[in-house]
């Protein structure tokens, strides 16, 4: 790690870079005066940047934090890393303007999300260019002036969070907060070679947001790695009971894929004649099955009807509702084109709008049917890009196209991860996006981790190459590890009751060198018992699987005495949940620990 610039400012940083930075004992105050003296606000992706005085602020803040945790970094997971938010998020004592200056305010408090991190450790450096109310795709529709793609200044970054992704992609800020209600935090991550995380509605929560279309607005994560968003929403996430559109997490959908997962795509696969972005996706789907995945087309049209919805249909009519005064009292002051689309709302009446919501329930229960079975649905980010010149002769055509595969998500209530998948040939990005139900997101993050590193790509456009994987034996969010030992085996008689529930296989490994197995008599399908001795111990093979925290008392209550589930040790110190056996039914059962496993003594037992 080093710092990137003459300046000794510290550019492209990962959380990872930021933490050991600290570790080593630099200061947060000395670190991040240089940021802000290497940032510019002649930099159109800024709309405001942290003055000396805030910034101190906030180091002071900083400073009060870390004597509160007694001086341990590790429990402010973000101490002293810095962030920027889309310019439609609040920050207390900063200007709030969804890039309209005539509807600017000072906000009073901070947004949840953005109170989450602060208390985590971070420092707010900045607030960001959008297209104005966050309705585009395209980066351009600003008074501020058009954010110009990270690779080329000739093309649009994307929208509308398109000075989040730009600062990020640069290397400025290791996360941004973008929104996404019809893939704003999605389509900027793909031009500009970063991740994209569109969380499951009410997730983040949307308190402190200027509202797009409130029932559907989700507030996204721009980050260089997908560890890097992974870890940003689960500090910012969670439910606030302030935003009557947040949601408990459920806890019942899989935290990881298998290791060779089946995958959805569309059957028929639109690219507008952008023959670099469709290269990329061939080549990206070519990959995905060297990686072990089946791929399967899909019937898309349903997807693409709710789509079409968005804007449509009386969808726009919630626009309209979210800008009522400003259509009102200052029209004149809204971008032509964002203005003549927002008015289209106003013809449609209550009828229409019920209607509408006839129409997005019926194609959702389609597109969530569709998904059943599948892993993910994996889509090309945007099918196309387009430069700025374009964009300002076709500024609605082209923002639709964008939209192809993002428009139906937030409709759907999907959940969805913008991946990097290759560069075309002209040197410009281009990336691809994993969507699953609701609640996946963390499944989709592991997997994603796994296709950064597969592919090890640049990081964004500062050109520094991707780190090195740092795996965890830690067991996801909102799961329970546990070791099964026999009958729950893989391709053993009972591993349904595991993969029926969305469990998911993360390795085979061995208890502490302090158990005997034992193969327990009159047990149908034959089962062990496993029980810990204070002599004549040995390690035996487990498998851990992962199972949702709300189908793990569905599992539990089919585990049949004198079986059980309570504490087991592993031979590197970490403690599962596993199958632990009543000692009253090992009397004459026989004792099998000489095999090393259930596996080994089945397979001895068919021999004979």
């Amino acid at each position: 790690m080093g710092f990137q610039s003459m300046s000794n400012a510290p550019i492209a940083f990962t959380l990872a870079d930021w933490q050991q930075a600290f570790r080593d004992g630099q200061s947060p105050a000395e670190l991040l005066h240089h940021l802000r003296l290497e940032l510019s606000a002649a930099d159109n992706a800024w709309i405001a940047l942290a003055s000396e005085a805030q910034l101190n602020a906030q180091l002071d803040g900083l400073s009060t934090l870390l004597e509160s945790a007694n001086g341990e970094l590790s429990t402010l997971p973000l101490y002293g890393v810095p962030f920027a938010i889309k310019d439609n998020i609040d920050a207390a004592g900063w200007p709030t303007t969804a890039a309209c200056p005539e509807f600017a305010y000072t906000a009073a408090t901070d947004a949840t999300v953005v109170a989450k991190l602060r208390a985590a450790g971070a420092i707010l450096i900045g607030k960001t260019n959008l297209d104005q109310f966050a309705t585009g795709l395209v980066g351009t529709r600003s008074p501020y002036g058009a954010v110009a793609n990270s690779f080329n200044a000739a093309y649009v970054s994307g929208g509308s969070s398109s000075g989040s992704a730009s600062v990020v992609a640069r290397g400025l800020v290791p996360f941004a907060l973008g929104t996404d209600t019809a893939g704003s935090g999605r389509v900027p991550a793909g031009f500009n070679n970063i991740v994209g995380l569109k969380p499951s509605k009410g997730w983040l929560s949307t308190t402190g947001l200027v509202p797009a279309c409130r029932s559907l607005d989700c507030i996204s994560i721009f980050a260089l790695t997908v560890a890097d968003a992974q870890c940003v929403a689960q500090i910012a996430g969670g439910y606030d009971a302030s935003d009557a559109y947040s949601r408990q997490n459920p806890n019942r959908a899989p935290v990881n894929m298998p290791a060779a997962p089946k995958l959805a795509i569309p059957d028929q696969l639109e690219f507008f004649g952008d023959s670099q972005n469709q290269a990329v996706f061939e080549q990206a789907i070519k990959r995905l099955r060297e990686l072990g995945a089946t791929i399967t087309p899909i019937d898309f049209s349903p997807f693409r009807a709710l789509a079409e919805q968005l804007y449509y249909g009386s969808w726009v009519a919630e626009r309209a509702v979210a800008l009522d005064d400003m259509l009102k009292n200052q029209p004149h002051a809204i971008n032509p084109v964002v203005r003549g689309i927002v008015e289209n709302g106003l013809k449609y009446s209550a009828c229409d709008a019920y209607k509408a919501e006839y129409i997005r329930a019926e194609l959702s229960r389609q597109i969530n049917d569709a998904l059943a079975g599948f892993d993910a649905l994996v889509v090309p980010t945007s099918p196309t890009i387009r430069t700025l010149a374009e964009m300002e002769a076709e500024p609605v055509l082209f923002n639709s196209q964008f939209g192809t595969y993002t428009n139906f998500t937030n409709l759907a209530d999907l959940s969805a991860l913008a991946l990097p998948a290759g560069m075309r040939s002209d040197g410009l990005p281009a990336g691809i996006t994993l969507i699953a139900p609701a609640w996946h997101d963390q499944a989709l993050a592991a997997f994603g981790q796994r296709w950064q590193h597969a592919l090890n790509l640049p990081l964004g456009a500062t050109g520094r190459a991707l780190p090195a994987a740092t795996p965890s034996n830690s067991p996801a969010p909102g799961c329970v590890r546990v070791a099964v030992v026999g009958a729950h085996l893989t391709g053993m008689p009972l591993n349904h009751q595991l993969t029926s529930r969305d469990a998911v296989l993360v390795e085979q490994t061995l208890t502490a060198p302090s158990y005997n197995l034992y193969a327990l008599p009159g047990t149908v399908p034959p089962k062990p018992g496993l029980a810990r001795v204070t002599a004549d111990g040995a390690a035996i093979i487990v498998e851990l699987w992962d199972i949702p925290l709300a189908r793990f008392g569905e599992f539990v209550a089919e585990i049949p005495a004198p079986l059980g589930i309570g504490n087991l040790s592993l031979t590197d110190g970490r403690s599962v949940k596993g199958f632990i056996c009543e000692p009253y039914a090992l009397s004459g059962a026989r004792n099998i620990t000489s095999f090393g496993g259930w596996r080994s003594f089945i397979a001895s037992q068919q021999q004979g």
